[in-house]
């Protein structure tokens, strides 16, 4: 079981000091992409597009497009296109000054220091220590992991439109590059959709992302590997990972340990001192004098018998004490070792369904901003319904106004004929509508030819 360090790191100007740089370099991974730098412009992303998919040095084989075309560049152009030619085109329709309006919202971001044009995001899981033992077969199993990962990160933040994602395996640890842009919503001053990474990525934002992203990527990477490695805890500055040695039964258990070793050590001191009291008794016994009447006889005073008497006594019970503590230090060790291996059991547990819980609250967070615009669309729908039957009316009366025109005076009755006619040949009145019209045309001619027919007949 190996702890594994992941890293989620946002571009920003911020970092695009030489310091900083430098820093980056001499990273743990051994990578040189973690500069961190903002795409703040068109040139900025020229060169990211150009060290992203390696065209510097033709190393293209030793990447893995993930997301995207072959250029970061026009994937980024075309993202502006489909993302905010509508809010370009609604809010030039709105403008009266030529002068105020977007002819190219991609130029405008890319000339306007304040915004930046895109977002790189670099993700990385592992460091140069654990990469550098695995072969290249393993390693490229890391492209289902990462592609889960932009899955994960277009879950998380649907604000985020993803142009382009790039594994890199050209370097010791494999790492994935993805280019997106962040987008503002229902904006009051300006175009209604905008490039927001502020609004997108604050730092509250950013913190429950890279939690929530490390979650997901040890679960994805221990069912892709099968494996149950864990991650290793934050760094000083970020959330720390839950552990086990916080809870109390553990704490208890490592103080009774404690307890029990430090009376270990008591019983060692006995020991030492049984050992200085021996030599003491070797030195009676060595003094021993025979009897007279049998050589193979000892002589033994009464107070040197108390003393080799006590210090058996001594021996056996410190003996004891310390065969009990050994025991006890063994199983209290052996208990310490089962802890921290449920320790790693319990992390990775808690992990995946850390994992799943957060997967399963996106799900639902979907659901429920589907379930709202529906009930939008219901509500569009309803006022829909009621302007369409409002446009029926009106066309229904406006029809009737026609037809009851054509039975009029003969010229007024041709010049409806002629506008309705007019209104048929730009599609405004159907095949069904123009034939009713007709047929009322030519009955009122008829109509008024039997009219003056009859009228003749009478004044004869």
């Amino acid at each position: 079981m190996s702890e594994l360090a992941y890293s989620l790191h946002l571009g920003s100007d911020k970092n695009r000091k030489n310091v900083s740089r430098a820093r980056a370099k001499s990273n743990a991974s051994g990578t040189t992409s973690l500069s961190n730098n903002a795409i703040q412009n068109a040139r900025q992303l020229s060169r990211v597009d150009k060290h992203n998919y390696r065209k510097y040095d033709d190393n293209g084989h030793l990447i893995k497009i993930v997301r995207g075309t072959t250029s970061l560049y026009s994937d980024v152009q075309k993202l502006y296109k489909d993302e905010f030619e509508s809010a370009r085109l609604e809010y030039n329709s709105k403008q009266t000054r030529d002068d105020r309006k977007i002819d190219d919202y991609f130029k405008k971001i890319s000339d306007n220091s304040k915004n930046d044009l895109a977002c790189e995001i670099i993700i990385e899981l592992g460091d140069k220590k654990y990469w550098d033992t695995k072969d290249d077969k393993f390693k490229h199993k890391m492209s289902n992991i990462y592609k889960e990962q932009v899955k994960d990160l277009e879950t998380l933040i649907p604000n985020f439109k993803v142009a382009s994602a790039i594994i890199h395996y050209d370097e010791t640890s494999p790492h994935m590059h993805i280019v997106g842009v962040p987008i503002k919503y229902k904006s009051k001053n300006g175009m209604s959709k905008q490039v927001g990474k502020s609004d997108v990525f604050t730092k509250t934002k950013l913190i429950e992302l890279q939690d929530k992203m490390r979650t997901l990527c040890i679960a994805s990477f221990n069912k892709e590997y099968g494996l149950n490695n864990v991650l290793k805890t934050k760094q000083k500055g970020r959330n720390k990972d839950i552990n086990v040695k916080d809870m109390g039964n553990y704490i208890e258990m490592q103080e009774e340990l404690s307890k029990n070793k430090e009376r270990l050590e008591i019983a060692n001191k006995k020991s030492l001192k049984l050992d200085n009291n021996s030599n003491e008794v070797k030195d009676i016994v060595n003094n021993l004098k025979t009897t007279f009447t049998n050589k193979d006889k000892y002589v033994l005073n009464k107070n040197d018998k108390d003393k080799i008497d006590k210090f058996l006594q001594q021996v056996d019970s410190t003996n004891k004490e310390y065969k009990k503590m050994q025991k006890l230090s063994i199983t209290l060790n052996d208990v310490e070792t089962k802890l921290q291996e449920n320790r790693e059991k319990v992390k990775v547990l808690t992990e995946n369904n850390d994992a799943l819980n957060i997967k399963v609250k996106s799900l639902e967070n979907k659901v429920n901003k589907q379930k709202d615009e529906i009930d939008e669309l219901r509500e569009d729908n309803s006022a829909l319904k009621i302007t369409i039957n409002y446009f029926e009316n009106l066309f229904d009366r406006l029809v009737k106004f026609i037809k009851n025109r054509i039975f009029g005076k003969e010229k007024e009755r041709e010049d409806y004929m002629h506008f309705s006619k007019e209104l048929y040949e730009h599609g405004i009145f159907s095949d069904k509508t123009i034939e009713d019209i007709r047929k009322d045309y030519i009955y009122s001619k008829e109509h008024d030819n039997n009219k003056e027919k009859n009228d003749f007949e009478i004044e004869i």
